[in-house]
Formats: structure tokens, C-alpha cells, sequence
């Protein structure tokens, strides 16, 4: 029989179950539990290298882009160039009536846009095509070498009695020593009346340093086998009879300016003392003197002397895949040479 309120025994206290302790369950739920927002070791080398990795990306699109662009614009310009400087490799062309237009406009010398290759080859592509009624020489030039403008006037003379086509010569600008030599082939010459014309005569120049040399102590020393090798030498002294003998070879080359001009004018020139001294004048001054016929521009020559308002623009101009073609032959050309040089020699 057991008695009652009998107290609990030590050790059956001890065996109950220890009552929670509320303060304590924030702390240990706050150490068992991990933290999801804690941010792992690292994180920001990670973040930069995304940021990097989109902004490398973003510039290779933009830089596809603009390759695209410049691509697609390059493809357009050569389209054009091609268009605008392909020819009929065929032969003779049909075409409507129209005036036949050739630029004689900068220096006139070899490797210049107005050499006598460039200039013939323009001139026969407009004497052949069936349509040109005549041919003008659009002129704009101070001269040049008095070979090339020799070739072109020979050139023009022959086509005219080929094709029996007039050639006519509008001066822009200027037209002066071998660009007057060109137009002197023409029919008839039209300038404007401010414009530059004549200056008719050769020369040849040069600079000395002999006196600037001996005031800085310098020695020229030039070895020559033959007394006139060193002729016009910049350097040295011109001796007296080597001037004399350019000047005469200067004198013939205008005495052939002179005939030129004179057989292409003809009657209409009026010769004075001042016509071949190398003078030039106004457009309004060359037609009192019968170095040009009248007045006027390409336009007016079109439409009221040749009856052709329509205008086709013969001049034949390198592109830019043409010169660079040219210069990469040329540098070619010259690594090849420098090469053949060091071959044995068969003898």
C-alpha cells in the first residue's frame, strides 16, 4: 500500500526529462542551422570574371559589326568604281550621238594621270565609238614633258585623219607650255577669258651649291671617266661650253614647239616677237593673238559647236586596286632582281 504525497526520490528526479529552455532555442537553432545569405569564398573574382567575360563578348560583337559595315560600304565603292571604269574590250561601240570628253588636267609626265599611254589609249576608246561626234580636250595643266605632249599630238593628228572626226580643246584653268602643245592639235581652242595660255618655250633647272659648299668647308669629290659625264652636276662648277651646248639643245626642242604650234594654227596664229618668248596670257589676250579661236566651256562647245548636249567622259583613271596592283609589280619586280643579282653566272 503505498502511501500518499510521498515525496520523489533523488534519483527519480534525475531521470526526468529536463524542461527546455526557452532563452537558450534562438542560439542553438542559430548555431545548428546554416546561413543560406553567407556568401561563398570567392564570390567576387566570380562576379568580375562574368562582368569581363560579357564585356569581351559585347566588343567582339560590335567589332563583327563594324567589319561587317566596312566590308559591305567597300564591296558598294568597288561596285561603282567597277561600273564607272569598265570598258567595251569588243571593238568599235553604238551609242547615241554624244560629245567625246577627255581630262588633260594635272602634270603632263610619265607616271602622272595625264601620260601620253593613259591619254592615247582614252583618245583612240573615244575615236572608235561610233556615237562620239567629236572629241574635246578638256585642259587644265602647266605643262610637263615635252615628250609625252609630242606623243599625244602625233597621236591626235592620226586619229583625226582615221576617223575623220573634229577635236576641239576648252581650257579651264590654265594651259600652258605642254599642255598648249597638246591643244595645238585641236580644231579649234576655247578658253575662258581669264584663263592662262601659251608660255610657249623649254626650259631646264636646277639648283648650285658650289658657294655654299666652299663657305662650309665641303670638298666635292666626283670621279668621272669622260669630261662631260658630270654635266649639270649640282655640285660642281658649270663650265662655260656645257652651258652653251644645253642651251642648245634647249633651243631645238622649242624650235620643234614652234613648228607644232605653227601647224596646228596655221593662218589664225598672229606671230609677234612675244609669241615664243615663253610669255603667257589671259584667254582673252590668246584670242586677239590667235592662239585660241573664242570663247567658252564644255558645256557651250557641246551644245553649240559639236550639236551634242550629251556628254560621255572618255579618260581612262587608275583605280585604287590598279595602283596598288602596279606597286606591289614594281616592288616585286625589284626584290626579283635584287635576287637574280646573287645567281651564279653561266660563261
Amino acid at each position: 500500500m503505498t502511501e500518499p504525497n510521498r515525496p520523489e526520490s533523488h534519483d527519480s528526479w534525475l531521470n526526468q526529462p529536463a524542461e527546455p529552455d526557452l532563452w537558450a532555442q534562438p542560439a542553438i537553432k542559430k548555431e545548428s542551422t546554416p546561413s543560406s545569405a553567407a556568401p561563398p569564398d570567392g564570390w567576387e573574382r566570380e562576379v568580375l570574371e562574368k562582368l569581363v567575360l560579357a564585356t569581351v563578348a559585347e566588343q567582339r560583337a560590335a567589332r563583327r559589326w563594324r567589319i561587317f559595315w566596312r566590308l559591305l560600304w567597300l564591296a558598294l565603292l568597288g561596285a561603282v568604281v567597277w561600273a564607272v571604269s569598265v570598258r567595251d574590250l569588243t571593238g568599235v561601240t553604238k551609242s547615241s550621238p554624244h560629245t567625246a570628253v577627255i581630262d588633260i588636267k594635272g602634270e603632263i609626265a610619265v607616271d602622272a594621270q595625264t601620260s601620253a599611254d593613259a591619254v592615247v589609249a582614252s583618245l583612240r576608246s573615244a575615236f572608235e565609238d561610233s556615237g562620239a561626234q567629236a572629241v574635246v580636250l578638256l585642259v587644265n595643266s602647266p605643262g610637263g614633258s615635252p615628250v609625252q605632249a609630242g606623243i599625244i599630238n602625233d597621236e591626235i593628228f592620226r586619229l583625226k585623219k582615221k576617223y575623220d572626226k573634229p577635236v576641239y580643246a576648252v581650257v579651264e584653268e590654265s594651259c600652258a607650255s605642254a599642255a598648249y602643245y597638246i591643244a595645238s592639235a585641236a580644231d579649234e581652242i576655247y578658253v575662258d577669258k581669264a584663263s592662262i595660255v601659251g608660255s610657249i618655250g623649254v626650259l631646264m633647272d636646277g639648283f648650285g651649291f658650289t658657294g655654299t659648299m666652299d663657305k662650309l668647308g665641303v670638298e666635292r669629290r666626283l670621279l668621272a671617266a669622260g669630261e662631260n659625264k658630270g654635266f649639270l652636276d649640282p655640285f660642281s662648277p658649270m663650265q662655260p661650253e656645257q652651258r652653251a651646248y644645253a642651251l642648245k639643245m634647249l633651243e631645238q626642242i622649242r624650235q620643234q614647239f614652234i613648228a607644232v604650234v605653227e601647224k596646228g594654227r596655221g593662218d589664225r596664229l598672229k606671230v609677234t616677237p612675244e609669241t615664243f618668248s615663253g610669255l603667257f596670257w589671259t584667254g582673252e589676250q590668246a584670242v586677239q593673238m590667235g592662239l585660241a579661236d573664242g570663247l567658252g566651256s564644255l558645256d557651250y562647245v557641246a551644245r553649240e559647236v559639236v550639236k551634242a548636249e550629251d556628254i560621255v567622259d572618255y579618260t581612262q583613271r587608275d583605280n585604287v586596286a590598279e595602283r596598288l596592283a602596279r606597286r606591289f609589280g614594281a616592288a616585286f619586280g625589284e626584290a626579283a632582281f635584287r635576287a637574280l643579282r646573287t645567281l651564279p653566272v653561266l660563261r
